[in-house]
């Protein structure tokens, strides 16, 4: 006796992605923790296993030299107590150091530990460049509308994340 089981199929549709302009916020922010979680796919392939969202703060010491709180959370656009928060992690994992401004003792100045120069070397000749890579590759086919842009890079980062594509180049 021949048995065949078929599984019914449903397709959800992306309330979202058919709302158009009306939920871009949402679809961008969407986009944006779907690259942040690629982006840790390929960090981690490479031997990196600090968070994704450190490295801009990482990339702004190493450009920029010690910067306070208020100017490093200007430098990368994020508030200044998610700006604490990280660093709070990066100085206890030691790729950080702080002091306290001479100028103005309310000031904390924060600046790449030896720990952090040789972590941000690392990443620079391996990790970053994938990264840059990859995500140029997935963004190479975008034309037209902005709302079929975000379709197409949605698309093509579901259909090759970016550590598939790290790994091809």
């Amino acid at each position: 006796m021949l048995c065949i089981l078929l599984k019914e199929i449903v397709v959800i549709e992306d309330v979202v992605k058919e709302l158009g302009h009306l939920s871009l916020g949402t679809r961008l922010k969407r986009i944006g923790e779907t690259l942040q979680a690629q982006t840790q796919a390929v960090l981690a392939a490479h031997g990196f296993d600090q968070p994704a969202a450190h490295f801009p703060l990482l990339a702004a010491l190493d450009r920029l030299g010690p910067l306070s709180v208020g100017d490093l959370s200007q430098a990368v656009g994020v508030s200044q107590p998610v700006v604490t928060r990280s660093l709070g992690g990066l100085e206890g994992d030691g790729v950080v150091q702080s002091e306290t401004s001479e100028d103005d003792r309310r000031v904390r100045r924060v600046g790449l530990s030896r720990k952090g120069r040789v972590l941000v070397q690392r990443a620079k000749s391996a990790a970053w460049p994938a990264i840059e890579a990859s995500v140029a590759q997935a963004c190479s086919g975008l034309k037209g509308d902005l709302l079929a842009q975000l379709t197409a890079l949605e698309k093509a980062l579901a259909e090759r994340p970016l550590l598939q594509r790290a790994r091809e180049a």
